[in-house]
């Protein structure tokens, strides 16, 4: 899936609007701020980071040999696909301005 990584990502570009990463960033500063003033609330969300990252690594195990056998057949596929999904993010930017602006503004 190389070929995805050397033209423009959907995904990067997804996350680089200031609406999308502002979100995320105060987000993030809520969960943090949450788990430092509650410890049994800290505790529990350890285990399930703890959790996740266990099942996201115990997939990426297992998927690997299925990737590594489809990735010629699908790495045009994936290409076209993140081609459409750019050309319909650069149509959402030109008819939702706000989506260049913090959640606050």
């Amino acid at each position: 899936l190389t070929l995805v990584f050397l033209q423009e990502n959907v995904l990067q570009r997804v996350l680089q609007l200031p609406v999308v990463s502002s979100t995320c960033e105060t987000l993030q500063r809520k969960y943090s701020s949450t788990k430092e003033s509650h410890p049994l609330m800290a505790s529990v969300c350890e285990v399930y980071e703890r959790g996740v990252q266990g099942a996201g690594a115990l997939a990426m195990w297992g998927m690997e040999p299925v990737v590594r056998r489809l990735e010629p057949q699908c790495e045009s596929a994936v290409a076209v696909a993140n081609n459409l999904a750019c050309r319909g993010l650069d149509h959402l930017e030109e008819k939702i301005p706000a989506l260049q602006y913090p959640v606050d503004k």
